[in-house]
């Protein structure tokens, strides 16, 4: 028996058909083992040795894994065909060793592209070794990721309070965010005008627009206030123009190669509204195979690649299906050969494509992100193949008699569509350049003016990025690798370092300081050359040509200086340094860092474990605050501060503020005044002395429980509106209903809330019914939680990933979240015990001592272990790279 080990379930399944009895096909579920978040798991003074343990739930699957490869004659490691492939193979391979189940049996690696059965039995007929270069270039990796994070974030903690974490590529990416949004604060907008005229020639309409003026060619700041645009559009209705010439120039447009990851996930953001996590998704599923007809088969190729070529046999199906479907004159005479640039030819794979062409995305009845997904590959690689488009592009120059004043009309007019039939590559911030199509002019011929207009424009700052844009900028800086940027975006809003709005990253006020901190202290760790030349020699690893200790000495000798150095410092000259260096942007006014309310103290950035804030130097005598960035408009002063009026019980005067938790209403100005913030949909400017005071009475009475006699309390916390009674929680619908609510409502609630299981939680809102599920047909549903939206199948509630929008997400997509919640579920009896394994320069054998030689503690020795470790894990939180 031959035992095939792949990653995932699924992938598992297929190929036990393909390659039927005398083999047992098992999965690992990914990645086996990893470094444990503590201190001490990479350790640079034993020569950067490693410590690996093993996750908790693939400790079972591995225990099967061994128990299988004991009974075979043959252990084949069929992982995907990438460098995170390779080490989950070469991780499997040494836990079986440690194992002792290996012994003499022959162990062989084998790669396919494509989960084919085509593919799969020719791929065994080729096995290799693991491939020790792609190895150590990923232990290089994961060393340099660990150090960065398990050595930035302790800085960033402490002398930086609210900041979540750092990372090697994460902080770089969160650079290029905040300097798109530094460029946009600091643009200068300017007024310019252009002048259009509708314009005939020979009765066939068109419009140009205004090039010459005053016998001078204009640019395009030339008409700079309504004035000259009205001197400029008169002069254009009082002159008789001519067509003074008609240039024709033949173009041709090529196709797009096909997809590489990075190019999928912009296309897919840009066509299809998916973010990078939701395109990976949906990709994997289509590699991992669908069920046509009795039989999975994988319908792409891999889809982590750098790599733009394609297999033969590819180019030539292409060929034929473009023939059948559109003609012999939409083939070129011969197939598209497309060449990548990737770095490193051990990693630069097949293109992203269909095993079969054949499989037209109609005839598969694909639904949900997996049919439009996957309609965009095949169309992306039939058009990479097809015939370039002819373009004939026509400019239009009419000119007075006096060549005074001079306008033109631009257009094409496509000859031939060739790949245009079925695809066109999408664009960020699309402009018709070309202008539109022009009816057929004369040189020579007389053209009238119809009408004419002058158009004011503002030039405008560059656009924030977009998860296209973002990944297209990352991949031109080579600022990590395209299999990596889905987890980098997630990673980065998960964090809250940035929001986003209208599908653009912006910055939120912690990232930001977070990126002035770093570019203060570490700046040569997140700049976009640095870390470009960081990922060459990571190539270079990988391809042989340098050694990964070298590598990592060269990098932690300085890194490990740099944070020392940094720890050292005091709070206080960490935050003045970012006060200088946030200066123009913080404090812009005349009157700089001075304190409008007491006069005497300095304003100064204040960390605060929520957000950053403005604070007075002279606090708490003085209690000024004001949100992190400029002071507002009309001086620096809290935005949105006013009196309300006063209030008739106490005789104090009600205020609405802004603080830096947003904006609240505040009675009085006592030193711990009384105050209430503005609740989730209430704006500032809407505020009056009526609303105030209804903030400030709550907790509201709304009467006795009639069971008890209990007071009955509504008012607003963290998670919302309640009624609560007896330590009993209940949400309300919404801010209006805590001020109206009465006892019959309230008690309905509280009784729901009782119902719906411990802890007093009730029952969420649903806010889509998404279908029966294709397991056991029990309703799969989307509710509305406290921490936000989730999906929820019997028991099983899975959270929904910031990047997936709720009103879009698809059955499929949710089952799949579903079952890989269900997978991470923990087992009753708590954590599984870990094993450990330590990579050192040269593998050893697996130590005989029993890890239960340990001397147990006696009783009086455990209270003083507990505060200890318990305050190393208080300091030692899990920082990602």
């Amino acid at each position: 028996m031959h035992l095939v080990i792949v990653e995932s379930p699924a992938k598992a399944k297929t190929i036990n058909k393909y390659l039927g009895p005398d083999y047992k096909v098992l999965a690992s579920y990914g990645h086996v083992r990893d470094l444990p978040p503590r201190d001490g798991s990479v350790r640079p003074d034993e020569d950067f040795a490693m410590s690996w343990e093993v996750d908790a739930k693939a400790s079972k699957r591995l225990s099967e894994i061994a128990e299988a490869a004991k009974a075979s004659d043959r252990i084949i490691l069929a992982t995907d065909p990438d460098r995170e492939g390779e080490a989950i193979s070469w991780h499997v391979l040494d836990v079986l060793q440690q194992k002792r189940v290996v012994k003499d049996k022959p162990v062989e690696r084998v790669v396919f592209n494509a989960i084919t059965r085509s593919a799969v039995t020719e791929a065994m007929k080729a096995p290799r070794q693991i491939d020790m270069e792609l190895v150590k270039a990923y232990l290089a990796r994961r060393a340099l990721d660990y150090l960065v994070g398990f050595n930035l974030s302790p800085v960033l903690w402490r002398k930086l309070p609210g900041a979540r974490s750092a990372g090697r590529v994460q902080s770089v990416a969160l650079r290029l965010v905040v300097d798109r949004e530094i460029e946009i604060e600091r643009f200068i907008t300017r007024e310019y005008w252009t002048v259009e005229a509708d314009m005939t020639s020979a009765g066939a309409p068109f419009t140009a627009r205004l090039a010459i003026h005053e016998g001078r060619k204009l640019s395009k700041f030339d008409l700079g206030d309504e004035a000259a645009a009205a001197a400029a559009r008169q002069a254009v209705i009082s002159g008789a123009f001519t067509i003074s010439a008609v240039e024709k120039k033949p173009a041709r447009r090529s196709p797009a190669p096909p997809f590489t990851t990075s190019t999928l996930q912009q296309e897919a953001a840009r066509k299809l509204g998916f973010s990078a996590q939701r395109t990976m998704q949906a990709a994997q599923k289509l590699y991992e195979g669908i069920d046509i007809g009795g039989e999975t088969v994988g319908l792409i190729t891999y889809m982590r690649t750098d790599g733009v070529q394609s297999a033969p046999e590819a180019l030539q199906e292409a060929r034929q299906v473009i023939s059948g479907l559109f003609g012999a004159d939409y083939v070129p005479e011969s197939a598209r050969q497309y060449r990548t640039k990737a770095r490193n030819a051990q990693e630069a794979h097949e293109a992203i494509r269909p095993t079969s062409l054949a499989r037209n995305p109609g005839s598969l009845r694909l639904e949900g992100d997996l049919g439009r997904l996957y309609e965009l590959i095949w169309k992306r690689m039939l058009a990479s193949q097809m015939e370039s488009a002819r373009i004939e592009r026509t400019t239009v120059d009419l000119s007075t008699a006096d060549g005074r004043t001079g306008l033109r009309a631009t257009g094409q007019v496509i000859l031939f569509d060739g790949y245009l039939k079925v695809y066109e590559e999408g664009r960020d911030d699309p402009e018709d350049e070309d202008g539109g199509r022009l009816p057929p002019l004369r040189e020579a011929a007389v053209a009238e003016v119809r009408e004419t207009r002058a158009d004011q424009h503002f030039t405008e700052p560059p656009p924030r990025y977009s998860e296209a844009s973002l990944v297209r900028k990352m991949e031109e800086l080579s600022i990590g690798r395209p299999s990596t940027y889905a987890s980098i975006l997630s990673v980065l809003r998960d964090r809250s370092y940035v929001r986003m709005e209208k599908n653009r990253f912006i910055p939120e006020d912690k990232g930001r300081l977070v990126t002035v901190f770093l570019e203060s202290f570490f700046n040569r760790y997140v700049e976009y050359d640095f870390t470009a030349a960081l990922e060459e020699k990571l190539d270079q690893v990988s391809a042989g040509d340098l050694d990964w200790k070298a590598l990592l000495r060269e990098f932690w000798g300085d890194f490990q200086g740099a944070t020392q150095e940094v720890l050292q410092r005091s709070t206080r000259d960490v935050i003045e340094a970012l006060n200088t260096t946030l200066g123009p942007f913080l404090f812009p006014s005349p009157g700089g860092r001075a304190c409008p309310k007491c006069g005497t103290g300095e304003l100064s950035l204040k960390p605060s474990r929520f957000e950053p804030f403005i604070g007075c130097s002279n606090y708490p005598e003085c209690r000024f605050t004001r949100k992190f960035g400029p002071p507002s408009e009309e001086g620096d002063t809290p935005a949105g501060d006013r009196e309300l009026g006063t209030d008739p019980e106490t005789g104090q005067t009600v205020f609405l503020k802004s603080g830096r938790f947003g904006p609240f209403v505040q009675l009085g100005e006592e030193e711990k005044p009384k105050r209430a913030s503005l609740p989730k949909g209430w704006s500032p400017e809407a505020m009056d002395l009526e609303k105030g005071l209804r903030l400030l009475r709550l907790p509201r009475e709304v009467g006795n429980h009639p069971e008890d006699g209990g007071v009955i309390l509504a008012g607003i916390g963290r998670y919302g509106p309640f009624v609560q009674h007896a330590g009993v929680y209940a949400n309300l619908q919404g801010v209006d209903e805590v001020f109206e609510v009465g006892v019959n409502r309230a008690v309905t609630l509280l009784a729901e809330k009782k119902a719906g299981g411990r802890g007093g939680r009730g029952v969420a809102a649903a806010l889509r019914e998404l279908g029966p599920h294709p397991v056991d047909g029990a309703p799969v549903r989307i509710l509305a939680g406290r921490y936000g939206p989730y999906v929820k199948h019997g028991a099983v509630n899975a959270n929904i990933p910031g990047g997936e929008d709720p009103e879009t997400l698809t059955l499929e997509t949710a089952t799949a979240l579903l079952a890989a919640r269900a997978a991470k579920a923990p087992t009753k009896g708590g954590k599984a015990k870990s094993s450990r394994a330590t990579v050192s320069a040269k593998p050893k054998a697996a130590p005989k001592a029993k890890p239960a030689a340990k001397p147990k503690a006696t009783p009086k020795s455990k209270p003083a272990a507990k505060p200890k470790t318990a305050a190393k894990a208080v300091r030692k939180s899990s920082p990602k790279a």
